[in-house]
């Protein structure tokens, strides 16, 4: 067959792949295509759906995140975002709305089959053919009907290099920008990761680079071995670093791979603040490493029996529940948040205290378990104490444990303290400004020294937590008055944060949207343009646990209707909002409503460092309107 060629065709990336498309048309031809063929396509039964998101659950689960991310960086550039099992056939999309309609013209939705025996050359079926990252741009496509698409796909492999699924962003040929690609491997490749640690989280993983600063990104080498040291697999990076194939590495040990007995693993990390290793790789390559492993209470795990099935799939569910709680989905475009998560961000695995300020119901303990679940420590206890929900005479013991016999009425045998149930993980204490001040001298010693010991024992015993708090109060006012150690205050605020009341929020819809999903299960219910209306319009005084109830109320009441109306809310919350004066927004004495809208896009920019894609998603608004009403934006 000879090729259609495009009228222009002279740039260099265009040329970059010529024998991969060649050899795809070729097979194409095979396949008995014509390039003229009509792309026929209806909508997949629900039952082949199902099927469909149940067999690649998993995938599904891992690569939606990374999808999400990789649309904000493509937003509004006429682009969709999909994932494919590894048949070629659509799982999930993302799209821009003025796509869409196109997108259904020639099946780019879920159940559609992008294989090269049904579409021919196209860039989920190339790349899962030759087992690489494909780009087939305009009328390199097979098919005619496809020569408006340029898309670009990278394969998403498993640990033993299987593809499973693929990542795609396909949009129109006219929008192509060469940094595309770069995207999606970069995607592809945070997948695949994301399926390594849930494949091997009962396991010792370690992280490791020859520059420090690279763990922790896409570049670092990930490596699971047994708990006694036997070598499982490695990511992709992990295999390049160490230049053995997987078949070589199979006869090969933790000791024997990095120079370094598994006890003395194990032991470094019961030290109170373990640091990165360093480790010498058999080749003579030194490189730094973080390892993960698995905890039973404070004991090291280091048994070899494997464990029952049951057991592993609570850990697997687990585990998913932790990525699916992640700092990444609290970002709902308000700026105020992205600001917050911004910083946190920044210190994760660093050793650094936070403290997280906000009113009662803004979401601490929220945030600080979404910390905690993007942090080294996700494997280990999160471990949270309210301070204020305590009775007094019971919080030491709470805190710091008891050996047996040490009160009256205490369990035989002494209890664990909330501080060594989170050895190794995070300690979250909520309320800490309503800690006695009698135990305030007791915490700061603990976290000055790293040792624990518990009541009626005269044992010190290695701690080693990272140490979250939170606060309705202002604390230093409570140091002014006599109620809180400064020398504490000073020894918790590493980095200091404050969580929006719901009130200044500018995401309230989608706010309302992700608890609607969490609560119906299904996302079946919305809420009405007139409701959310008065939603803006309410102070919420109790923030967003007074909205999670008034929504699972709704839901109850609304029963098998799909929209939330007025109807279906509590008297007391009509009576509140016939009641409370209109929410009146602050204007800037003299600026005009241009003035205005160009301060509100520059405040915005800001609280997004600049990104303009970000600050447009979070204004709903388009990256040009952002342009256009700051005309100087470089």
């Amino acid at each position: 067959m000879e090729r259609q060629t495009a009228p222009h065709r002279n740039t260099a990336w265009e040329d970059s792949m010529p024998l991969i498309i060649e050899t795809s048309h070729q097979r194409s031809q095979k396949y008995g295509l014509r390039p003229d063929s009509c792309v026929d396509f209806g909508p997949a039964p629900k039952t082949e759906l199902s099927l469909l998101f149940e067999k690649n659950r998993l995938l599904h689960t891992h690569a939606v995140p990374a999808m999400e991310t990789l649309y904000q960086q493509i937003v509004n550039t006429h682009n969709m975002v999909i994932l494919t099992d590894a048949n070629g056939v659509i799982v999930h999309s993302l799209g821009d709305d003025d796509f869409l309609e196109k997108a259904s013209r020639v099946a780019l939705q879920p159940g559609a089959a992008w294989s090269e025996q049904s579409k021919g050359t196209n860039a989920i079926g190339t790349a899962i053919a030759e087992q690489a990252a494909v780009l087939v741009h305009a009328d390199q496509h097979y098919l005619t009907a496809n020569h408006f698409l340029t898309c670009s796909a990278a394969p998403i492999t498993d640990h033993l290099g299987n593809v499973i699924g693929v990542l795609d962003v396909s949009g129109d040929q006219r929008s192509f920008h060469k940094h595309t690609m770069a995207l999606v491997r970069m995607s592809a490749l945070m997948i695949e990761n994301q399926l390594f640690s849930s494949t091997f989280e009962d396991a010792i993983t370690l992280h490791f680079h020859a520059r420090p600063e690279f763990i922790g990104t896409l570049m670092e080498g990930i490596a699971s071995f047994s708990p006694g040291g036997r070598f499982l697999a490695a990511n992709r990076n992990g295999l390049f670093q160490l230049g053995l194939s997987f078949r070589e590495l199979q006869s090969h040990t933790f000791s024997s791979l990095f120079g370094l007995p598994v006890s003395a693993l194990y032991e470094h990390y019961r030290t109170a603040s373990p640091g990165l290793l360093n480790l010498c790789m058999h080749s003579g390559v030194r490189v730094a490493g973080r390892a993960q492993l698995r905890l039973s209470n404070t004991v090291f795990q280091q048994s070899l029996t494997p464990e029952p099935p049951s057991a592993v799939a609570a850990n697997q569910a687990a585990a998913a529940k932790r990525r699916l709680s992640g700092l990444r989905y609290l970002r709902t475009g308000d700026p105020q948040l992205e600001l917050v998560i911004d910083k946190v961000t920044r210190v994760l695995g660093h050793d650094i205290p936070i403290m997280i300020m906000g009113e009662t119901g803004t979401g601490k303990e929220l945030l600080a378990q979404a910390i905690h679940n993007d942090s080294p420590r996700a494997m280990s206890p999160f471990v949270a104490v309210n301070c204020a929900s305590i009775p007094e005479t019971l919080i030491e013991s709470e805190l710091f444990g008891y050996e047996d016999g040490a009160f009256t009425g205490a369990r035989k045998k002494g209890a664990v303290g909330k501080i060594l149930q989170a050895n190794g993980g995070t300690l979250f204490l909520d309320e800490i400004g309503d800690m006695p001040f009698s135990l305030q001298a007791r915490l700061l010693r603990v976290l000055q020294e790293r040792t624990v010991t518990p009541l009626g024992s005269d044992k010190s015993i290695p701690v080693n937590v990272e140490l979250i708090c939170a606060t309705n109060h202002n604390l230093r006012n409570r140091i002014a008055q006599g109620l809180f150690r400064e020398d504490l205050y000073y020894r918790l605020n590493g980095l200091v944060v404050k969580l929006p009341p719901l009130r200044e929020r500018t995401d309230l819809e989608t706010v309302v949207k992700k608890i609607l999903a969490t609560e119906s299960n299904n996302g079946r219910y919305r809420v009405s343009d007139e409701l959310l209306e008065l939603f803006r319009r309410h102070r919420w005084p109790g923030n967003f646990r007074q909205l999670t109830n008034l929504l699972r109320t709704a839901t109850v009441m609304a029963g098998d209707e799909h929209e939330i109306c007025l109807r279906h809310m509590p008297d007391d919350f009509l009576d509140d909002m016939e009641q409370a004066p209109a929410k009146e927004e602050p204007v800037a004495s003299g600026a005009n409503l241009e003035e205005m809208e160009q301060s509100a896009i520059l405040k915005a920019l800001a609280a997004h460092g600049g990104n303009v894609s970000a600050t447009a998603r979070a204004l709903g608004v388009s990256r040009n309107t952002i342009y256009r009403k700051v005309p100087n934006l470089k």
